[in-house]
């Protein structure tokens, strides 16, 4: 199969692209910087709603993984609009040219995440809930997942993968804990009580192939393991992998006094998560408990 993947560089698509082509798929890397051209790989211009024509051809799946990192740093309004922009109109330039070419392609895995659900304290979470008003990130999801449309509407089967806290030594919101923890400076952050839906890397990777080859699942689907924590299960279980101690914990108001909004959402926001689409067609999960995923990960 051909498909093209947008985002090949980040912490999903670099895992993702040699999965592919493992299982024998031609990958097309979108990319934006000529320096980056070479086999396998095609320019597009975001902004301009612009991809090399040439590249679509004999394309059946794209995946779109694109996306400025949320954790790079506090959310000033040059942020938040570098944050939205990478998403929403990477998200509409993909689904209106795949909607435009001809055959289509059979299916978009387009990324999401959890903060589409908002902070919702210990409620269960499933796809049928309903988004988080009033924050940042919901806002953000709800419009990154209807940028889809064009596409849906052309008959493109879409896919919405929202991605719970992603577990990699690589990157995301376990890389930066790793340091503070191996030194002994870890602790709970808050009340603690806050629930964090969690997913090993391998496990996203597992539900993007699973997803492209799944005819009978469409629209949004969350990737999160079967069993989320509360902040102070993950804490403790995390020293406990790296046999270190858990005792220095962060305030709320140190929280969001060092990350304001950010850390307000991403570190204080509760979502309490399943993923019910994945469980209910079949996916078996790698690595649904904490520890084992831990241990894994960071082997």
């Amino acid at each position: 199969m051909k498909i093209i993947v947008s985002g090949a560089s980040g912490l999903v698509g670099a895992r993702l692209v040699p999965a592919l082509k493992s299982q024998g798929h031609e990958v097309i890397r979108l990319v934006r910087d000529h320096k980056q051209t070479g086999p396998g790989a095609a320019i597009w211009d975001p902004q301009a709603g612009k991809i090399d024509p040439a590249a679509l051809a004999g394309c059946e799946a794209a995946i779109n993984l694109a996306g400025e990192s949320i954790a790079a740093g506090r959310w000033n309004e040059n942020r938040k609009v570098a944050i939205r922009n990478s998403r929403i109109d990477t998200t509409m330039t993909i689904s209106k040219v795949l909607a435009s070419v001809e055959p289509r392609p059979r299916v978009l895995v387009n990324a999401s995440a959890i903060g589409y659900y908002g902070n919702r304290g210990d409620e269960w979470l499933d796809e049928t809930s309903s988004s988080g008003s009033g924050d940042f990130l919901s806002s953000v999801c709800r419009d990154w997942e209807a940028a889809t449309e064009p596409a849906r509407e052309a008959g493109v089967r879409v896919v919405m993968t929202r991605f719970g806290v992603i577990l990699s030594k690589d990157g995301g919101a376990l890389a930066k804990m790793l340091l503070p923890f191996k030194l002994g400076l870890g602790g709970v952050i808050g009340s603690g009580r806050q629930y964090m839906s969690w997913v090993a890397i391998d496990d996203v990777v597992g539900s993007i192939l699973y997803s492209v080859n799944h005819a009978d699942l469409s629209g949004p689907v969350n990737v999160v393991a079967p069993h989320p924590v509360t902040n102070a299960e993950f804490t403790k279980t995390l020293g406990r992998v790296l046999s270190r101690p858990t005792i220095f914990p962060m305030p709320a108001f140190a929280a969001k006094l060092a990350f304001g909004q950010m850390g307000e959402e991403l570190l204080l926001g509760s979502q309490r998560v399943r993923s019910a689409r994945l469980t209910a067609t079949g996916y078996a999960f790698q690595y649904p408990e904490l520890q084992t995923a831990l241990g894994h990960v960071l082997a």
